[in-house]
Parts: C-alpha cells; structure tokens; sequence
C-alpha cells in the first residue's frame, strides 16, 4: 500500500506499486484532469506537482512517491485563484483545453521556483500543445509574474509575445 497526500488528503493506494501515477488519480482518486496523450512523458498533458516540481504522472510508479506530496489542476486553488489560473483567463488561452491542466501546473511549478522566469526558462517547457497558445500563454505567464512579484511593468516574455501590429485588409 502506497500513501501520500493529494491535493492535501492523505490517500493511500492498494495497487501495484509498479502502477503509474497518472492512473491512480484518474481510475482510484478520481481526479481526471491529469490528462493520457502519450504514456511516454513527451506531450506533458499528464504533468502534476509532486514534491514542487513537474512531474509527468504517466512516467511516475506510485511505489516510488511513499509520503510525496501531490497536486493535481482540482488542488492547484480551490476557486481559480491561483495566479496563472486568473491569467490565463483574462489572456484568453483556452483552445480545445486537452493540455490546459499539464501546462497550467507546469508553469505554476517553474512559477513557484522562479516568480520571474526567462524566455529561455518558458521555452524550456515541455508540454505540448497543438492549437497554437504560444503567444497568449507567454502573456499569461508575464501576467502571472507581475500579479506573483508584485512587478509593474512586463517582463521580457510579455514584450516578446505582444501581438505585433497588421496591415488591415483595405
């Protein structure tokens, strides 16, 4: 039996030691926003916090996460508080949603670690997401920062993914 604390409940699990995380939460704990895309670790829609770092939930055996401390995008905030939750919504990222959760956990992890992270540092992500948030989701993210660090004017990652000016059609 594995235990640890999810979402700040502590859960144990009567499974195969050998079973992946990502199924835990969905099938036992019933927490489906972690999401299946690849089973591999690539595509990132399964990523949750464990410990305050990212962590690809179909990579992970729950048999190593003994006392570990988990949070999935239903722990993330109660209500959508959570910084990059209201950014995210006021820069209108929301595509299909399939990888919203891994994303979102993700940049709340490199958040938590650095309140003002680097282009580079956001480029490093490695969710995937195929309906083209890039832009808005940078947005989101300086929008973050400046609500986490209290900051007043964008970073560097806002400035680069503002939209650029068009040429309107005469």
């Amino acid at each position: 039996m594995t235990s640890m604390t999810i979402n700040g409940e502590a859960l144990r699990f009567n499974l195969d030691p050998a079973t992946p995380l990502l199924w835990a939460l969905r099938d036992v704990a019933n927490l489906t926003g972690a999401k299946y895309g690849c089973d591999t670790g690539e595509c990132g829609a399964c990523t949750v916090i464990v410990d305050q770092r990212a962590v690809t939930s179909c990579t992970v055996a729950i048999g190593s996460l003994e006392g570990a401390e988990v949070v999935t995008i239903e722990g993330l905030s109660s209500n959508r508080t959570h910084p990059i939750q209201q950014a995210w919504a006021a820069e209108q990222v929301s595509q299909c949603g399939y990888c919203e959760p891994g994303l979102i956990l993700a940049i709340a992890a490199l958040l938590k670690a650095n309140p003002r992270p680097s282009e580079a540092e956001v480029e490093a992500l490695p969710n995937i997401c195929r309906c083209g948030i890039g832009p808005r989701m940078k947005q989101a993210i300086a929008r973050a920062s400046i609500a986490m660090t209290g900051g007043d004017s964008l970073n560097t990652i806002a400035r680069e993914a503002a939209p650029q000016p068009s040429i309107a059609p005469e």
